[in-house]
């Protein structure tokens, strides 16, 4: 009985240990966020937003032909030597940037050339024999059956031209695409491949931008809606370069990102001395309304949909409860005023440095505990 007894209490404890250590286990780790402070600003006389150079015309070289490659464009490099073309590069249009073999390509350009040759030897000789035989059918020394025999040839003959036609035509577009050509002037933002690399119509080789002109894309928010207008003038700004540059709103997104919930706007630059780079960050003023006075503000990422049933069109952020790396949140309403570049002002609901959440509130539940990262 007692050793019964012993093994009773083992297995119990042994069931509590492992009971215990799957509960850990399925204990969620804290999710990783973002935050940022509730602040007061003074509300100015237009809103700031940042926006990022993209070039104008980007697009993905891809090769048509199948084959290894054969070839890279060389170019020489500052100190002399001579080098593939690569990343940084300037291309013209037309410029041949990579070459498939063309052997396989060559023999099945000179077999259809072959096939087109004796293709129309054939329709000239049926041409020949059906002269003398209409010559012949016109003095009735042929029957009509050998005159229409030989029309048919005629005819047969013919259209097998026009088909060797088409397979040489068809063989020198494939050699062609052999090469593989810049379609504009641009520079070159990637390149994929090496000599000896097996491509086909799949393979990526080259990325290529045209940034002579350049746009500067934003996003803002549906109360600054009114401030734009396509072909409306803009002044762009960036803290890599001196001085402004000119451009124009030329596109207007129709609907909202679904995350961040801004509408993207683009402003249009010429840049002819190529100063502008893709990448770069720069600043865009838009006119607002003036109330020149302090407002609390949060950044707009912060703000969800309120989960509360009785304002379900309202608004809320998550608020972090205590001071350490790892609080835990709640959902708080608030009343949103004016926005204020990538801010958005609070009328009521939080209190200044309050911590919200800014990013990662797609992936949290009221009362979750969260790891706050840098």
């Amino acid at each position: 009985m007692v050793h019964l007894a012993t093994l009773l209490l083992a297995v119990t404890s042994l069931a509590s240990t492992v009971g215990c250590r799957q509960e850990a286990a399925t204990v969620k780790s804290p999710t990783p966020v973002r935050t940022a402070m509730v602040r007061a600003i003074i509300a100015g006389t237009s809103n700031t937003y940042s926006a990022n150079i993209q070039p104008y015309q980007q697009v993905d070289l891809s090769f048509k032909s199948n084959g290894y490659l054969a070839t890279i464009k060389q170019v020489r490099d500052a100190d002399g030597h001579i080098r593939n073309i690569d990343q940084g590069d300037y291309v013209t249009r037309g410029t041949v940037l990579a070459t498939v073999q063309q052997d396989e390509y060559r023999d099945k350009l000179a077999q259809a050339k072959a096939s087109l040759a004796r293709s129309q030897a054939e329709n000239q000789r049926a041409q020949l024999s059906f002269a003398r035989v209409a010559h012949l059918y016109a003095a009735e020394a042929a029957t009509k059956p050998d005159y229409d025999d030989s029309n048919a040839q005629v005819e047969s003959t013919a259209a097998a031209v026009a088909n060797a036609q088409a397979q040489v035509s068809e063989a020198q577009i494939a050699l062609g695409y052999c090469e593989l050509r810049a379609p504009f002037d641009s520079w070159v933002l990637k390149r994929n491949v090496d000599v000896g690399t097996l491509v086909g119509p799949a393979t990526n080789g080259f990325t290529l931008a045209d940034t002579r002109t350049v746009k500067a894309a934003f996003g803002i928010p549906d109360t600054a809606m009114g401030q734009v207008r396509l072909g409306s003038p803009q002044t762009v700004t960036t803290d890599a370069l001196p001085g402004s540059f000119s451009g124009h709103i030329t596109s207007i997104s129709a609907a909202a990102d679904p995350k961040s919930r801004v509408y993207t706007v683009e402003v249009r630059i010429d840049n002819p001395g190529n100063k502008l780079k893709a990448g770069m960050i720069a600043s865009i003023t838009l006119a607002g309304r003036q109330p020149n006075e302090r407002v609390m503000v949060v950044p707009l990422t912060a703000v969800i949909r309120s989960q509360n049933s009785k304002s379900k069109d309202g608004f809320a952020v998550y608020v972090t409860d205590g001071t350490g790396d790892t609080p835990t949140v709640h959902s708080q309403d608030v009343t949103l005023g004016d926005t204020y570049g990538n801010d958005i002002a609070v009328l009521s609901g939080l209190n200044l440095n309050d911590r919200v959440v800014t990013s990662g509130t797609n992936m949290i539940r009221p009362g979750e505990q969260v790891r706050v990262i840098p």
